[in-house]
């Protein structure tokens, strides 16, 4: 038994879908009670209330600047590297991260750790007589609530800088699982771009393409890495001066990128949308490795924009990896000098190179990526990284893993770790998906090589696919004989248990929780209280 059902009541009701909103909120009463009272609310397009609200503040988040991290993918892994090392080397930092899978309360961070309640409250306390000057036409949502209150609590603590994960346009509506575009209200020297997966298909793009070209460990390799580590960096400079990049760096206004023609502008627009207005004049951009379509959209909208521009796979990457106990060693190239043995308590290429665009951001705002920074601090930094959710070990016999991987891209990022710091005889999956269909195949058709079995279960949003529906998918990929629904998260994990004891008598089975980082959220609390 793995003590799910036990425990089932530490969380809300495994079996009934819930929005973000209903959380369990532990935080402060009062503002807990007016962020639950939003909790339904949606959004308007563009944050127009929060913008007002922020206005009628005087503008609290100008009055410290900001590391903005944006993209498609592994923003969170990141936005926790960014966060440490800042730590590290004594800068007061506050954080807002967008997933809420570990609860709102966790979402926002002071000084390298969870935001005390009471720091919230006054915070609140300040904004709350503003609130019905901009809820005259309808309530804030629970998200906008809960940036504004943030914000209010870093200019009041203060902070040295914030650190805020961001969007693009749309990403504050239901199911979305952002806070919208938040680049354009702040003061922000120094952004980080994580890969940006092309999400449209019309134009011949699809999350898979992407996934082939970014993702995978031969895709990592074409820079000249092996098992043993990745020796170029990331992608090589040859695959960027495709799009017009040169090994003079610098401003993206300088280097000869392809423009296209007018037919092309709408399709590289939409290329670049989940990044958003982070890319402008006066922002030194870290730019992480991405797939071709990607990397053209996004130098264009550099060079046309006049922004500085980092690029990983040219001044900075990942030099050498390999797998290490709890984690891997890494060896990275950073913007003021090259940075050896440094422990990463994460699995994966893909961390490795999240970490390397998080030193980056960093080398940028402390020094202008001119200087190396002190290898002890930044080791001893990278080394207390959050690993919350990612490739997390919580049980063992058998050993349970839970990942956040929600998307196709992640989930094969992933499939690759786990082969390469697991090895199990045998691997069963918890899975629910928050998407549509098309997601859901395209997930599953990437675990299917590895899974013996999988077991799928609800959603704990209104945009989660229906487990029914999630079955049909299911039974095409696997076959009947490899699945099993069970509604209930808690039911599920023990039925997982029990099909990876069965399949592995000598203890050499796993079980894998992902697809939906709500749902993850449920599983960890379910398993480690």
């Amino acid at each position: 038994m793995t003590g799910a059902t036990v425990n089932a009541g530490s969380t809300p009701d495994s079996g009934s879908p819930a929005s973000p909103g209903q959380v369990a909120w532990s935080g402060p009463s009062r503002f807990a009670a007016a962020y639950a009272r939003r909790a339904g609310v949606t959004a308007q397009p563009g944050l127009e209330r929060l913008r007002r609200l922020l206005d009628l503040l005087g503008q609290p988040q100008r009055s410290f600047p900001s590391i903005v991290v944006a993209g498609s993918v592994g923003k969170s892994s990141t936005l926790a590297v960014i966060t440490a090392l800042l730590e590290g080397f004594g800068v007061r930092a506050g954080s807002l991260r967008a997933p809420d899978w570990l609860g709102p309360a966790e979402q926002v961070g002071l000084g390298g750790a969870r935001i005390p309640a009471d720091v919230l409250e006054r915070a609140f306390d300040d904004i709350e007589p503003y609130l019905p000057l901009v809820e005259d036409d309808g309530h804030l949502g629970a998200r906008e609530l809960l940036l504004a209150v943030a914000i209010a609590a870093f200019a009041d603590a203060p902070v040295d800088l914030a650190v805020i994960e961001s969007g693009g346009p749309g990403s504050e509506l239901p199911g979305a699982g952002g806070f919208g575009d938040l680049a354009d209200l702040l003061d922000v020297p120094v952004a980080a771009v994580t890969p940006v997966a092309p999400a449209w298909s019309d134009a011949g793009w699809s999350d898979a393409g992407w996934s082939d070209a970014g993702w995978s460990d031969a895709g990592w390799a074409d820079s000249g890495g092996s098992d043993g580590g990745e020796s170029g960096a990331g992608r090589s400079g040859d695959d960027w001066s495709e799009d017009g990049g040169s090994d003079g760096g610098g401003s993206a206004g300088g280097w000869s990128v392809d423009l296209a023609g007018e037919a092309d502008e709408p399709r590289l627009d939409r290329v670049a949308a989940p990044v958003g207005t982070v890319i402008r004049f006066g922002t030194l951009v870290v730019l992480a490795q991405q797939a071709l379509p990607a990397a053209r959209a996004l130098l264009r909208r550099a060079a046309l924009a006049g922004s500085t521009v980092a690029r990983e796979g040219m001044e900075f990457g990942v030099l050498g990896r390999r797998v290490a106990v709890g984690g891997q060693m890494i060896t990275l190239k950073g913007l003021g000098g090259t940075y050896e043995e440094l422990f990463l308590p994460l699995h994966g290429a893909h961390q490795a190179h999240d970490a390397a665009v998080g030193l980056a951001a960093v080398e940028a705002f402390l020094g202008g990526g001119q200087n190396q920074l002190d290898l002890d601090i930044v080791r001893a930094a990278l080394a207390q990284v959050d690993g919350r959710g990612r490739l997390e070990v919580v049980r063992r016999s058998p050993t349970i893993v839970l990942d956040v991987a929600d998307s196709p891209p992640a989930v094969t990022a992933v499939v690759e770790a786990l082969h390469e710091a697991f090895g199990f005889d045998s691997l069963v999956a918890v899975v629910a998906v928050e998407g549509d269909e098309a997601t859901a195949a395209r997930m599953l058709a990437v675990l299917e090589p590895v899974l013996a079995a999988v077991v799928l279960t609800d959603g704990a949003t209104a945009g989660a696919l229906p487990v029914d529906d999630l079955a049909a998918v299911a039974g095409g990929v696997f076959g009947a004989d490899r699945i099993e629904v069970t509604p209930r998260l808690d039911d599920a994990l023990d039925d997982a248990v029990r099909l990876a004891e069965a399949e592995s008598e000598l203890g050499g089975a796993g079980v894998l929780v992902l697809g939906s980082a709500p749902v993850v959220g449920r599983a960890r609390a379910l398993l480690r209280f």
